[in-house]
């Protein structure tokens, strides 16, 4: 009689396992979506620059990040 009890609880405790695996897999998949323009991000960039939030040579490096990523 256990057995019996034991067979028919076997695919909902089999359905349960499967369903607590499916939690993420721990894949570290990171996705970056842009939805400024680049004349905007240079404006930004200049504005930073402008109020000395960075040096010269940090807005020099910047915008030539923005453009190749552009490009």
């Amino acid at each position: 009689m256990k057995l019996t009890r034991s067979i028919r609880l076997l695919p909902a405790l089999l359905a349960a396992l499967l369903l607590a695996g499916c939690g993420g897999g721990g894949a570290d998949v990171k996705q970056q979506t842009t939805t400024t323009t680049m004349g905007q991000e240079l404006m930004d960039l200049n504005s930073s620059y402008e109020k000395g939030i960075i040096s010269e040579d940090e807005y020099k490096k910047a915008r030539k990040a923005i453009l190749k990523r552009y490009e």
